[in-house]
């Protein structure tokens, strides 16, 4: 077992990105926590998935696309660092994530939720009643770069960040994945004791403070 600021350490995962890791799975903790006790989720699952969920993600950033998170070590050591991870895991950020969690020694169940979450499978998982896979795509929906936003504000950023992404997709078929990602909110707050409005950053914080000795 290592914590799982060690874990992001060993990896060279840049500190916006550890934060990113950080608030989504507190999103995902206070969800749970907020949920009927009739209502059965992996929670710690689900939060080690989200304290993994983006480990390759360096692979596809831009770097200069947010200068300032390249500091204090500078876009040179970044622009290695990413040239390592394309080097041993190859081109596509997803699945370099997942062969980490394998590396991790990490069990099925954690790396089946990390896997799913794909913005593609939004309305399949939508119509299924798998509520761990709901939780799994909407934390993330909850999160800009460097804060806890609404599910608007979070889609409107993404569509504006990746719109000449090479994995990005028509805008036709864009919103209608934002349409099922706004029905799966609908769904998990139906079974909440909170409201979509009550997840905020300083909501989230003390979930983040506890999460940085959380051990894997």
């Amino acid at each position: 077992m290592r914590k799982i600021l060690d874990i992001y350490k060993e990896y060279k995962i840049m500190p916006n990105l550890a934060e990113h890791q950080l608030r989504v799975a507190g999103v995902a903790m206070q969800i749970c926590d907020a949920l009927g006790d009739e209502m059965e989720v992996y929670r710690d699952s689900i939060v080690k998935a989200w304290l993994l969920h983006d480990m390759g993600n360096i692979i596809k950033f831009r770097l200069d696309y947010f200068p300032e998170f390249l500091e204090p070590e500078g876009l040179d050591y970044w622009q290695k660092v990413q040239n390592e991870y394309i080097e041993k895991y190859g081109e596509d950020e997803h699945e370099a994530t997942i062969k980490i969690i394998k590396e991790l020694g990490l069990s099925y169940t954690i790396n089946n939720l990390a896997d799913q979450n794909r913005f593609s499978l939004l309305c399949k998982h939508r119509s299924i009643n798998d509520l761990n896979l709901k939780i799994i795509h909407y934390a993330d929906a909850r999160v800009a770069p460097n804060s806890v936003c609404s599910y608007e504000e979070r889609m409107n950023d993404a569509g504006k960040r990746y719109k000449n992404h090479k994995h990005s997709i028509f805008e036709e078929e864009r919103q209608k994945l934002v349409s099922c990602g706004k029905e799966i909110e609908k769904q998990i707050f139906g079974k909440c004791k909170i409201k979509p409005e009550d997840i905020t950053d300083e909501s989230v914080k003390p979930y983040i403070e506890s999460l940085k000795n959380f051990e894997i």
